[in-house]
């Protein structure tokens, strides 16, 4: 009997990785538990790779989304408050308007599109403001909550030397 075509379908499912394209800026998902609210967010993390980031890269002022490719998104598995604003449990797209003093952050109701394609103000469930802080150099955007009680948490946004401080508090 033949090998050819086993050696033939071998050779299609087993792409050497060097074949392999690895993006740029890798996927990540980082996921904490608020009392009995879960928060999970799904992004991917552009690297800074020596670009002046902030009012260059992203400019003042104009709305951003922080993250790369595919738009980040952001679950609560129950109502929460943001900055002490009311959010309801479900998904939603995260988008930015960064300044010196302060950053908005929106939560958009918009899915599934790319990081470019803001999905439009109608679809915004929530804007809130936060004071944005300066802190050590973080060379791949990072999410990641470095502050949880029984019912709060400090969520962070953080790119190179800007830190976004956002609150959350469970319902």
């Amino acid at each position: 009997m033949p090998r050819t075509p086993l050696l033939v379908a071998f050779a299609f499912l087993t792409v050497p990785l060097a074949a392999q394209e690895i993006p740029l800026s890798q996927h990540a998902i980082v996921s904490q538990r608020i009392g009995l609210t879960t928060v999970t967010v799904d992004y991917n993390r552009p690297v800074a790779r020596g670009r002046k980031l902030f009012g260059d890269l992203v400019p003042w002022r104009r709305r951003w989304h922080p993250g790369a490719n595919q738009a980040t998104t952001i679950t609560f598995s129950k109502d929460v408050l943001i900055e002490g604003q009311p959010l309801a449990a479900g998904s939603y797209t995260l988008w930015t308007i960064p300044d010196t003093a302060s950053w908005v952050i929106i939560f958009n109701k918009g899915l599934h599109g790319w990081h470019t394609d803001y999905p439009g103000e109608d679809k915004d469930a929530l804007r809130v403001t936060v004071t944005p802080e300066q802190g050590d150099h973080m060379e791949t955007l990072a999410y990641y909550f470095p502050v949880v009680g029984p019912d709060s948490a400090i969520m962070r946004l953080h790119w190179g030397t800007v830190i976004v401080p956002i609150r959350i508090h469970t319902r």
